[in-house]
């Protein structure tokens, strides 16, 4: 069995360029796997191997005074989530193209004040994820927005502008997001925020059999959902036959590439095609359709 660990750190690095080449040397002399993305603001990652390599890797960051009080997200997994050890530099850790100061972020709740305060009137709970993440597991009664990207956030605050006088619980999956989200959503006079410190991940390793949270965690790595409980039930559809189902596979159609939610039995009838369309172009090429592979993928 390997352990899996997400964590992230909002601090100061002023070279990332090189700390980058010196913590993937480190982490491949540990024979780590993973995805680890740095920047001036700090470091957020997930990454894979045995218990001691884990051990190992969290003592170091531990250790280094500029990730102080990090914490990790813990799981086990069966194989490597992650194909090799992978170090981005980018401008943001979450793209967010906002000026927002991160000392004022939403007050963090923990699992169990996060737990009482949703159950409360005149609170909002807030996912502040993307759409294709909430589709499949969120917080019941929680307001899901219907985003693509992160940086679209500022929309979902324009949509609840009216409501600043309510409580606005929010949450994410580890956490990263909810720092940048709460403190813009005080910016822009949302005086009661809270967030949930940890995240999903950490609101179910500490209640687990709490029924506030329904269905299964989308996680960025080739798990894509992470479940807490065997006996979690689907909250989505496939979308060929409308079966639950909360199975995401990208379309074996290179030119699509969709993410898709498609049971087992609709993808081995299309051979892993999100569409009758798709498997035509990819296994019967010389079909005659009234559209050409080359519009298909521009609607």
């Amino acid at each position: 069995m390997l352990k899996i660990i997400a964590f992230y750190k909002y601090t100061r690095l002023e070279e990332p360029e090189k700390f980058k080449k010196e913590h993937l040397d480190f982490c491949n002399s540990l024979a780590l796997k993973g995805r680890i993305l740095v920047a001036k603001e700090g470091i957020n990652g997930s990454v894979s191997g045995t218990e001691e390599q884990i051990k190992t890797y969290k003592h170091a960051l531990e250790s280094n005074p500029l990730f102080s009080g990090i914490e990790f997200k813990e799981d086990e997994c069966l194989m490597h989530p992650f194909n090799k050890m992978k170090i981005k530099v980018k401008p943001e850790l979450v793209r967010f193209e906002q000026n927002i100061t991160l000392e004022n972020t939403g007050k963090h709740l923990s699992p169990e004040e996060f737990l009482n305060l949703a159950n409360e009137e005149n609170t909002i709970v807030l996912d502040a994820r993307n759409h294709y993440e909430s589709r499949v597991g969120k917080f019941k009664n929680a307001l899901a927005p219907n985003i693509k990207t992160f940086k679209e956030f500022p929309q979902v605050a324009e949509s609840i502008k009216d409501k600043k006088g309510k409580k606005i619980l929010m949450y994410c999956t580890g956490g990263i997001r909810c720092e940048k989200a709460s403190a813009f959503l005080k910016a822009q006079g949302f005086s009661n925020v809270y967030q949930l410190h940890g995240g999903i991940l950490n609101f179910t390793k500490t209640l687990p059999q709490s029924d506030l949270w329904e269905g299964k965690c989308f996680v960025f790595d080739k798990r894509m959902l992470s479940e807490h409980n065997s006996e979690e039930k689907p909250i989505s559809y496939c979308e060929i036959c409308n079966t639950p189902c909360d199975l995401y596979k990208n379309c074996r159609n290179n030119e699509c590439d969709k993410l898709t939610i498609t049971c087992l039995e609709c993808e081995r009838s299309l051979g892993g095609c999100c569409s009758k369309k798709c498997f035509d172009i990819l296994f019967m090429p010389n079909i005659k359709n009234e559209k050409t592979q080359e519009n298909l993928f521009q609607e």
